[in-house]
């Protein structure tokens, strides 16, 4: 399966630098968020997505719609790629970061979950939709943490890869199982 991890528009809690770690708390994309998904729909406008998925989140469903007008298949919600929990809903992004500096992989904030348990709910979702979908191209429209999860289940070098960026509606192009 080739998968296609995209993380969401630019949010209102993005320009805030406030986390929003709990879906029920309508955090929308932003004008700029919206044309960022014009933009990266108009440039995988070509790729033949076969199934999409999005996270729990307003944002990452409002990015997903926007991308999918070029595409005929339907959008399913899956928890599994929600953003990390970090039970800091509200507080700034920079708490969170502090927190993560002295150990990005095993740190796991007081109502939280640490990296490594992040990625293993991500390989619980590559596994599951590579059974179902084996010669599927994949859209899911995620956020930075989990999609860094995901490639951490690949790499050489998790921690590494646990401290990565990824910008607002960027994407990253795997096969999964990886090779």
């Amino acid at each position: 399966m080739k998968i296609f991890l995209i993380r969401h528009g630019e949010s209102e809690s993005n320009v805030a630098r406030r986390i929003n770690d709990d879906p029920t708390r309508p955090v929308n994309l932003t004008e700029r968020g919206r044309a960022q998904a014009e933009a990266a729909s108009d440039e995988l406008r070509a790729v033949r997505f076969t199934h999409a998925y999005a996270s729990e989140f307003p944002r990452a469903q409002q990015t997903a719609k926007i991308l999918l007008r070029h595409h005929a298949c339907p959008l399913l919600i899956d928890a599994r790629i929600n953003e990390r929990k970090t039970g800091m809903d509200g507080q700034p992004a920079e708490a969170f970061h502090e927190l993560m500096r002295t150990d990005p992989l095993h740190i796991k904030p007081e109502r939280g979950e640490s990296f490594l348990e992040q990625m293993e709910r991500l390989r619980g979702f590559m596994d599951e939709i590579a059974a179902r979908h084996p010669d599927g191209t994949i859209m899911a429209v995620s956020h930075e943490n989990p999609i860094l999860a995901a490639l951490a289940l690949a790499a050489d070098n998790p921690e590494q890869t646990a401290c990565g960026k990824i910008a607002n509606c960027a994407w990253v192009e795997m096969d999964w199982p990886a090779k």
